[in-house]
């Protein structure tokens, strides 16, 4: 761990933030290296497709609907939650790479599943952290310059969005919750790391969000590995309705086992929360990881069957699919 800022919460450092979980390492700059080098060219040389399902949606119901409680699935981990009439959009990405340029990097292997054209009117954008596949620039310019929402991210991301020349930004730190036509938007810790270049690295936080209602309250992990914080979570503001958990991006565990999380380990966050309802993401529209693409669903299920959970509770989306929650 890097040197705790003294009179500061314990996730603080002198030059930016930390994981707290004692256990947590990460990986050696070794299997860091050979990790991003195969990476690169099995993206350049051997790259993967994918036909996974997808549904349409041209947006008419969720631009007409201002009551039901819904969760669309963009793709990835960009989530549509339309809650009391307010359109949150979570981690949004149009974009067709996960990278700092056109040219080169994860590339887009689904469509979203909703046109950007088709969006109701965004009132709200949450942001987990800043790495490529949860923070695109020209994604956020556009919602930025179309649907003038307030961004709320994690600390130390309120000066980038400046740089574009955003401001209607607030910056929150675990545990501080910001009030919004009604909902309470919650910043939760997460096991994870940040940056966007090779001079940046954990200068700001990474995040989940929990988004509650008067009547209902979901939870959004971001990007995370496993640690006991999910139990306080959800002891403190849980039950949720409904927990949207990634599953995808965890071989190989040398790399990914601190900062990610398996399907087994996302249903224990599901029990950790004491939500009702599961839904799987982050996975199925980037290759970054070297799991078989269409695997993370189906070790969930075998999971679900395994623990004897209720099928019904344990939701993977197609491309584009709205549900009531």
């Amino acid at each position: 761990m890097s040197a705790h800022k003294p009179g500061t919460p314990p996730h603080w450092t002198q030059r930016g933030f930390q994981n707290t979980n004692p256990a947590f390492a990460p990986p050696a700059g070794w299997d860091r290296l050979t990790f991003i080098v195969s990476r690169i060219w099995a993206n350049t040389f051997h790259p993967r497709s994918a036909q996974l399902p997808m549904v349409e949606n041209d947006g008419k119901f969720l631009r007409d609907n201002h009551t039901q409680a819904t969760v669309t699935w963009i793709g990835h981990s960009t989530l549509l939650i339309q809650l009391h009439g307010v359109n949150v959009l979570t981690d949004p990405h149009w974009s067709q790479r996960a990278s700092p340029v056109s040219f080169a990097g994860p590339k887009r292997l689904m469509p979203p599943g909703l046109l950007f054209e088709d969006l109701p009117p965004i009132d709200v954008v949450l942001i987990s952290h800043n790495h490529y596949d949860h923070l695109d620039v020209d994604t956020v310019k556009r919602l930025a310059a179309t649907h003038h929402p307030l961004f709320v991210v994690p600390l130390g991301l309120k000066s980038w969005f400046a740089t574009l020349g955003i401001t209607n930004v607030d910056e929150l730190d675990w545990w501080e919750s910001r009030g919004l036509k009604g909902l309470t938007l919650t910043c939760l810790p997460a096991q994870h790391f940040s940056g966007r270049t090779l001079w940046d690295r954990n200068q700001s936080l990474w995040s989940g969000w929990a988004v509650a209602g008067e009547t209902k309250k979901l939870f959004f992990a971001g990007d995370t590995g496993y640690y006991e914080v999910f139990k306080e979570i959800g002891s403190r503001i849980g039950p949720f309705d409904l927990a949207a958990v990634p599953i995808g991006a965890y071989m190989p565990p040398t790399i990914m086992k601190m900062t990610h999380i398996t399907p087994e380990q996302a249903l224990q966050v599901f029990a950790d929360l004491r939500a009702k309802r599961f839904l799987g993401i982050h996975w199925g529209t980037f290759d970054l990881t070297e799991e078989p693409l269409a695997e993370p669903p189906q070790r969930l299920e075998a999971e679900v069957r395994r623990l004897g959970v209720d099928p019904a509770n344990v939701w993977i989306l197609k491309d584009g699919e709205t549900r009531g929650w």
